[in-house]
């Protein structure tokens, strides 16, 4: 039965990023008019305000579009249930972990479909899911028994996978800012930069011409970070508390500890220099990426350091 999910959900996921790439790659070799005469410098600013919604209303997700990804969704969800949870057992590894985070990065924007022309991310987000679906088969994880009853760890282990998803979809909402960002200043460049950027108009600038506005990106991105934080302190506590109920020690600073304070101290102060000094632009994207790497390095890859290179099952 697993096999079948397995293969239902990749094939769906698949299915849907090459088709949504295909029609994209299509759409940037028909002639655009931006290739005959680029905008002048002082367009630019109303192209950023634009931002591409004529052509992402025309290139949003259909109605059978997001019926599939709605099928995939549920399917995915059912293998990782069964996958996880055999037999009231446990059994889990940093391959579970990114199908997981994938899964729920998967669903936020199935979500976020619904209000926003989001086309670009979507073919971001599907192909990393339906990697992340088929890692399990590799990489096994290891069988987690002592407390995977236990009500704290339960609702620790859904509130962090919940703020894994709304991270990981955060990251991508900060790389295809920067994407947009580098498009825009090439415009706003020199007259070769700007012949560069017009001879480049092709499925790429398509893809992120499907794009809101980088203002409606950028509150996006801190409504989910904001989300995140939340949930992410809230896994700090939980997991304190189910330490303690544990091993009667209320933190033990080992590398996943660390690195997840880490993560959620720089995401703290993103939020904090948002709040007071409105910070932004690249520097601001590049410190949400940085501050999901180190969340990723609390989990994930310390688990694949155990797993995978030094063949220890640490729980």
């Amino acid at each position: 039965m697993d096999i079948v999910l397995y293969a239902l959900t990749a094939l769906l996921y698949g299915g849907l990023a090459v088709a949504g790439w295909r029609s994209h790659r299509h759409a940037g070799s028909r002639p655009m008019l931006g290739s005959v005469s680029p905008l002048p410098a002082t367009a630019a600013p109303a192209a950023d305000t634009r931002s591409g919604f004529a052509g992402a209303a025309a290139s949003g997700m259909s109605s059978s579009g997001r019926a599939l990804l709605f099928v995939a969704l549920l399917a995915h969800g059912v293998l990782l249930h069964t996958t996880i949870f055999p037999q009231n057992a446990m059994v889990f590894g940093f391959a579970f972990a990114l199908s997981a985070m994938f899964w729920l990065g998967a669903g936020i924007y199935w979500i976020e479909s619904f209000f926003f022309p989001l086309d670009g991310l979507r073919l971001l987000v599907l192909p990393l899911a339906c990697v992340a679906s088929l890692l399990p088969l590799a990489f096994n994880g290891v069988r987690v028994l002592p407390y995977s009853a236990a009500p704290m760890f339960k609702l620790h282990f859904l509130i962090a996978n919940i703020a894994y998803g709304l991270f990981a979809i955060a990251a991508l909402h900060a790389v295809l800012m920067l994407l947009v960002e580098r498009r825009l200043h090439a415009m706003r460049g020199g007259i070769g930069e700007r012949h560069v950027a017009a001879a480049g108009n092709g499925w790429l600038s398509s893809w992120l011409d499907t794009l809101p506005p980088l203002l409606t990106l950028e509150k996006l991105l801190f409504r989910l970070i904001g989300a995140g934080f939340v949930l992410l302190t809230l896994t700090l506590v939980s997991g304190i508390l189910f330490s303690e109920q544990l091993v009667d020690r209320a933190l033990n600073l080992d590398h996943k500890t660390v690195f997840a304070i880490l993560s959620w101290v720089m995401f703290g102060a993103l939020l904090t220099a948002r709040k007071i000094s409105g910070w932004r632009g690249r520097a601001a994207l590049r410190w949400v990426l940085a501050s999901f790497v180190a969340l990723l390095l609390a989990y994930v890859g310390s688990r694949f350091v155990f797993e995978v290179l030094l063949h220890r099952a640490v729980v």
